[in-house]
């Protein structure tokens, strides 16, 4: 693999007027492609195969408005005479009959008629039913919906619209410039000058352009969710920086040692470059093996930021090069703190660290085991759900919506459940369907039935039940398991079957088949990390530890969570929307992108640590050398994944911020206390045994050279110049 990075970065080099226009081009004719093409995202959380969904799309056709996007219009007045007075009636009535002449709105029941006033008369509650599915509701339809209630405003009356269609998720909200600010500042520091700082943050934004623009033209003609490009953009930007840190620093190091521009770039290439291309494939396989779970939407959001990786890396090793021979010698031009331009002669922070670390690894280990474990410790409360409008943050439309009707009608009315009564079978079908709503009204957890709606050709009728409690309450989703236990009973009973569906009843199966999702998907992980750092390192004992490591960072990331999101400490720090049960697909994202993003550092390191081994350096001084030559980059390069996950922890969205927050606490772990303490105390307790590799699998085992030592033992007897000059040729085999 070196040996074609190292071409491939010289051939770059060399032709860098071609790359950059080659790259500028695939920007604009993408961009352009996604104007053209494109389509907006969708916010229905759809899992095919679970009863909620599988229910749904049998009854649609009988009832279509249950397949519809809706929304509720909250109408609220502390005037006295409340909201049932003659002119707050006659304002009420005025803006529900404007809205239901909206295009796209297939109707408003008048909640006077409906009796949906709440006990203490100040509020009425209306249904907005569109006549077109959630994800294709437009904007512009909400807005006009929004206006249209403009005459009981006028009246005095406070109007909020919430539901499906104004539970907006996923928007990013500005805060990723901070975390570009943040790692900008972090490149400086650790580069030391403006223009070093400039290239991962160039290159990583024209990768970053790339991906999104091809992610929104696939929604063009693909149903995308609209966390997928969120998180396209988190982590495109997290590694697009990080892969050309490394990149940098090992062609500003070439460079110190006395090796002319062409021949330092295509040498970080070969070797840094190998590492980058080996820990973007780790993250693809990762992000790639969402599928694994079977959610459709999950495996969007996987593809999506495994496209977003594998153009980060085509961007490290190819736009990178082209771009180093733009800068030449000129890459440590406007100088800001002068002893980062310092790569070599030195002791540095990370050597005296290391040092430290293998001269006490048990004392390390066993502290750092206890701290992890300790923060682990709330994982084991963790609670699964999907958030609705009770998640918003407080102020908008959506979450006074929710807030009024969880005060004034009960927390229930937020999470009705949809009984589907099938009564074909029955001698007498309606008397069967009172049958099941009088059972149904008699379980503890049900606050209310609502009237019935009967279909007579298909003998089939709908029973909404409203719960005591609102979506996300664990007796809610007993409720669901409760009237799903009683259906061989009740046909038994009645002669009706029934089946229970509804957002509601959705979120509960999605957040349960999730669940059940976790341990295939974490197997698979393992499994692809066995493999891959055994192909990388060919050892045994380090892609064991490694692994270890990594479920030490995700346990102690998922504790993190569920005491922040669902304990709600740190609750002043950051505002969390709305304690409660942790975003159901939460952990599983967690495991694929972190997965991906440990392998990095630990690839960066040891790979460290095995050439100095190589070379014939003592186990314990290959831990060292390796540290100190990593430590900096490595601590730069979590730095700026931190900066970049944590800056979207300071928006209001409840699906972004969390999993901003758990990627930035898995990095923050993973990289300072697993990589930099871990990682090195284990190396030295390991010894020589760290190395071994059967025999039987060595000859079986491919080797991909990951660092570079092939090529190198070639190159290295040439002078600086002799290798830098243009008619210098590889020989075929290296």
């Amino acid at each position: 693999m070196a040996t074609y990075l190292y071409r491939l970065g010289r051939l770059c080099f060399r032709r860098r007027r071609t790359v950059l226009a080659v790259w500028l081009a695939l920007l604009i004719a993408i961009g352009g492609s996604a104007a053209a093409f494109g389509g907006g995202t969708t916010e229905e959380f759809k899992v095919p195969g679970t009863e909620a969904q599988a229910t749904l799309d049998r009854i649609k056709d009988t009832f279509p408005a249950q397949g519809h996007g809706s929304a509720q219009v909250v109408f609220r007045t502390d005037a006295a005479g409340g909201i049932a007075s003659p002119e707050n009636a006659r304002a009420v009535d005025e803006a529900v009959a404007r809205i239901a002449a909206v295009p796209g709105v297939a109707g408003v029941p008048d909640p006077y008629a409906t009796g949906a006033l709440s006990p203490d008369g100040k509020v009425a509650l209306g249904l907005v039913s569109f006549d077109s599915e959630l994800g294709d509701i437009t904007d512009g339809q909400r807005d006009a919906v929004r206006a249209a209630a403009d005459p009981a405003r006028a009246a005095g009356v406070t109007v909020a619209f919430g539901g499906d269609a104004y539970n907006k998720m996923a928007q990013v909200d500005g805060g990723e410039v901070i975390g570009l600010i943040v790692a900008g500042l972090v490149l400086v520091i650790t580069l030391g000058s403006l223009v070093a700082a400039g290239l991962p943050l160039v290159t990583a934004l024209v990768g970053v352009g790339v991906a999104m623009a091809g992610v929104f033209t696939v929604a063009g003609s693909f149903e995308v969710i609209s966390t997928a490009p969120v998180l396209a953009l988190m982590v495109g930007l997290a590694v697009g920086i990080d892969y050309a840190l490394f990149i940098v620093s090992r062609h500003r190091r070439h460079l110190a040692e006395g090796l002319e521009p062409e021949e330092a770039a295509a040498r970080a290439n070969a070797t840094a470059g190998s590492a980058v291309v080996f820990a973007g494939l780790t993250v693809v396989a990762a992000l790639a093996g969402l599928a694994v779970a079977g959610v459709p939407f999950l495996t969007v959001m996987g593809l999506a930021a495994s496209g977003a990786v594998v153009i980060a890396v085509l961007v490290a090793t190819i736009l990178l090069p082209a771009v180093l021979g733009f800068a030449g010698r000129a890459v440590d031009r406007l100088p800001v703190w002068k002893r980062a331009l310092r790569t070599t002669g030195r002791t540095t922070l990370g050597e005296r660290w290391a040092g430290f670390v293998v001269r006490r690894p048990l004392a390390v280990l066993l502290v750092g085991l206890t701290a992890l474990v300790a923060l682990a410790v709330p994982a084991a409360s963790l609670t699964l759900g999907l958030p609705g409008g009770g998640s918003q943050a407080k102020g908008t439309d959506a979450r006074t919506a929710y807030d009024l009707v969880d005060h004034s009608f009960g927390p229930g009315f937020n999470a009705p459940l949809v009984v589907v009564v099938d009564a074909e079978a029955a001698a007498q079908p309606e008397q069967a369907v009172q049958g099941v709503a009088g059972r149904l009204a008699a379980l503890p957890g049900v606050q209310t039935l609502l009237p019935p709606q009967f279909d007579g050709p298909s003998r089939t009728a709908l029973v909404p039940v409203i719960p005591k409690t609102g979506p996300d309450h664990a007796d809610t989703r007993q409720l669901v398991t409760d009237i799903r236990d009683r259906r061989d009973a009740l046909e038994t009973e009645t002669g009706a079957r029934i089946a229970v569906t509804g957002t509601t009843a959705a979120n509960i199966d999605v957040s349960a088949k999730l669940s059940d999702a976790l341990p295939p998907f974490v197997a698979v992980i393992v499994g692809i990390a066995l493999v891959l750092l055994a192909l990388a390192f060919r050892s045994i004992l380090v892609p064991l530890k490694a692994v270890a490591g990594f479920l030490l960072s995700i346990t102690a990331s998922l504790g993190a969570v569920v005491a922040v999101y669902q304990w709600g400490w740190l609750d002043g720090l950051i505002d969390v929307p709305k304690v409660g049960p942790v975003v159901s697909f939460v952990p599983i994202l967690l495991i694929g992108v972190l997965f991906g993003l440990a392998m990095d550092y630990e690839l960066f390191l040891v790979s460290g640590m095995k050439e100095h081994h190589v070379h014939g350096a003592e186990p314990r001084e290959a831990v060292v050398a390796g540290v100190k030559n990593g430590a900096r980059v490595v601590t730069a390069a979590a730095l700026i994944m931190v900066a970049v996950f944590g800056s979207f922890v300071f928006g209001h969205d409840p699906i972004v911020q969390p999993i901003g927050f758990a990627l930035a606490v898995g990095v923050l772990v993973d990289a300072f206390v697993v990589r930099m303490a871990l990682v090195p105390a284990a190396m030295a307790l390991f010894g020589r045994a760290a190395w071994w590799f059967p025999k039987s699998l060595d000859g079986v085992v491919p080797r991909v050279d990951m660092e570079g030592e092939q090529l190198m033992a070639r190159l290295e007897p040439q002078a600086p110049a002799a290798a830098a000059d243009a008619g210098a040729k590889l020989p075929e085999r290296v």
